[in-house]
């Protein structure tokens, strides 16, 4: 009786040590933005809906403003298991596969519509590529349109040549080449110190980063020019995913449906919101004028020709599904 009474202890504890395991299931998340930023805020209630939705069995804790990796080490971070789940900016990933960086086309897709229109033809081809890369798309979602902050009055591209041009992906550095600037590769979480230092004089970028890294006290313009809207991206690791018993996969795939839904929401209004505070804080926030838009739809136009014949067959269907 007593050897009968120890191995059913024994049976017990190890079911309550396994249910106890499963509950503390934690993933890291790592991200490149400030925790005020709207994709952050975002990710956290991504996170907290995923621990309501599944009794805490899965914790999901958000390491903003690249503090557990920088922005170019998340992708690989994620993909070899360091990191079970994370944010990248899919533009940033272009020199690996050229579609990554369809979105970072200046002028291919200008608004909120044609933006979601392009992620969903961009969608299918990104989940496979990532399928065979070991991770799953879990959601994306888009920044405001980008436009141009400089220390000076821009009235044509040409008074962009020679200025310190601040670079975070393949598409801004190849926009620096065009208009004769010379590109600097920073990253968001630099970004406010490169300005301080001098390093940066000039960028392309959003409203949120403009507000985010307190450009209007270093930067005097900006030009709306709405060139394009980069998606932030989250991955999950397949493993990591797989792991996981169905009901909590389920709670996963649902905050995810609803976080990027409620991201596209929030991302129309930060940018109108982002706007006034640049203007509240001093910038002068002006359209391009007509020489400057121009200029600029010029590089778009090149850059659109050289991304085609680099993406290949996989590039055209992805436009053609765009433009259908």
């Amino acid at each position: 009786m007593k050897r009968r009474l120890f191995t059913l202890t024994l049976a017990a504890s190890a079911l309550a040590f396994g249910s106890l395991a499963q509950a503390q299931t934690r993933w890291d998340l790592p991200s490149a933005y400030p925790a005020s930023n709207f994709h952050t805020v975002n990710l956290n209630q991504f996170a907290a809906d995923i621990d309501q939705a599944t009794g805490g069995k899965l914790k999901i804790t958000v390491h903003a403003n690249a503090s557990l990796f920088k922005a170019p080490e998340i992708k690989r971070a994620v993909q070899g298991g360091q990191a079970q789940i994370g944010e990248i900016l899919l533009a940033a990933y272009q020199n690996e596969w050229e579609i990554f960086g369809a979105d970072g086309i200046p002028f291919l897709a200008t608004g909120y519509d044609d933006a979601f229109r392009l992620y969903q033809a961009q969608k299918p081809i990104l989940a496979k590529k990532l399928d065979e890369q070991g991770m799953m798309l879990l959601y994306a979602v888009a920044w405001p349109p980008q436009g141009i902050y400089s220390k000076k009055p821009l009235n044509s591209a040409a008074d962009l040549r020679g200025s310190k041009w601040r670079a975070y992906s393949p598409s801004t550095t190849r926009i620096a080449q065009l208009v004769g600037a010379q590109p600097v590769t920073v990253q968001a979480a630099e970004l406010s110190q490169a300005l301080a230092t001098g390093v940066v004089e000039a960028n392309m970028t959003s409203g949120a980063t403009g507000v985010d890294s307190k450009l209007y006290e270093h930067l005097k313009y900006y030009y709306d020019v709405q060139a394009w809207l980069p998606k932030n991206a989250v991955i999950v690791n397949k493993r990591a995913f797989n792991a996981l018993d169905k009901a909590t996969q389920d709670a996963v795939l649902k905050a995810a449906a609803d976080a990027e839904k409620r991201g596209w929401e929030a991302s129309r209004k930060v940018n109108t919101d982002t706007l006034a505070t640049l203007k509240a804080n001093g910038m002068e926030v002006l359209p391009p004028s007509a020489q400057l838009k121009a200029d600029m739809e010029k590089v778009g136009e090149t850059m659109l020709k050289e991304w085609l014949e680099k993406a290949g067959p996989e590039g055209q269907a992805l436009m053609i599904a765009f433009r259908k």
